[in-house]
């Protein structure tokens, strides 16, 4: 979720690669759950996101959608999918009795970034950032950033995300400069079809298949 604040506010003053070390290893959790809970519709998914939980539930988008364990909201003018949050205290869809993640293998990106950010620079590239105030254990330990991601290709991972940001921020400019409100509607839905409704091969390659999409909804 895009956030427009200073980020010597909220960060610790660095940025960090890949390979870098950072103090965002809380242990497990020891239980605590905050960051499952209250978060609105600030965990949006991409579309890797949906191909690796279609893998994991064996469900497509669609039944997720008709589960309620995600939904749409609008964010930038641009309709996208995030985790939902469910009941009085606002918890996580997939958040257990136990208040464990029962979907960690599978997470989406967002929920293994934190409590880091990213940041990204005018050519669309980025680097990560360490939040501070977010997360309630104050006593976090040193990790390799590539091992608290814990995702794997990290390089066409990189370079999948940041084509994803320039397709969503390009997207965003045409809608909001749409005079006609339908085109902008015909837009969004047309982008949804192609990268969330559209299922998966989950016995394919994600980005394989993102290229392919990705000349389609730009055809």
């Amino acid at each position: 979720m895009k956030r427009n604040v200073d980020l010597a506010e909220i960060s610790d003053g660095r940025l960090y690669k890949i390979n870098d070390m950072v103090k965002a290893d809380c242990h497990g959790c020891r239980g605590c759950y905050k960051c499952c809970t209250g978060m609105g519709n600030s965990v949006v998914l991409d579309p890797y996101d949906v191909y690796r939980l279609q893998k994991g539930l064996g469900k497509e988008f669609s039944g997720m959608l008709a589960e309620q364990w995600v939904e749409l909201n609008v964010t930038g003018g641009v309709i996208l999918p995030n985790l939902k949050m469910i009941g009085e205290e606002e918890e996580c869809a997939f958040l257990n009795q136990e208040g464990r993640c029962s979907i960690h293998a599978v997470r989406p990106g967002v929920c293994r970034l934190f409590p880091l950010g990213r940041v990204y620079d005018e050519k669309g590239d980025f680097q990560y950032f360490l939040q501070r105030g977010e997360c309630e254990e104050k006593v976090r330990s040193k990790v390799k950033v590539s091992k608290w991601i814990d995702t794997p290709q990290q390089g066409r991972n990189h370079d999948f995300i940041c084509k994803w940001h320039a397709l969503v921020k390009n997207l965003e400019e045409e809608i909001g400069g749409a005079e006609d409100m339908e085109r902008a509607k015909a837009l969004n839905i047309r982008m949804l079809q192609i990268f969330f409704m559209k299922p998966y091969e989950t016995e394919r390659d994600f980005y394989g298949q993102f290229e392919e999409r990705r000349a389609d909804f730009r055809g």
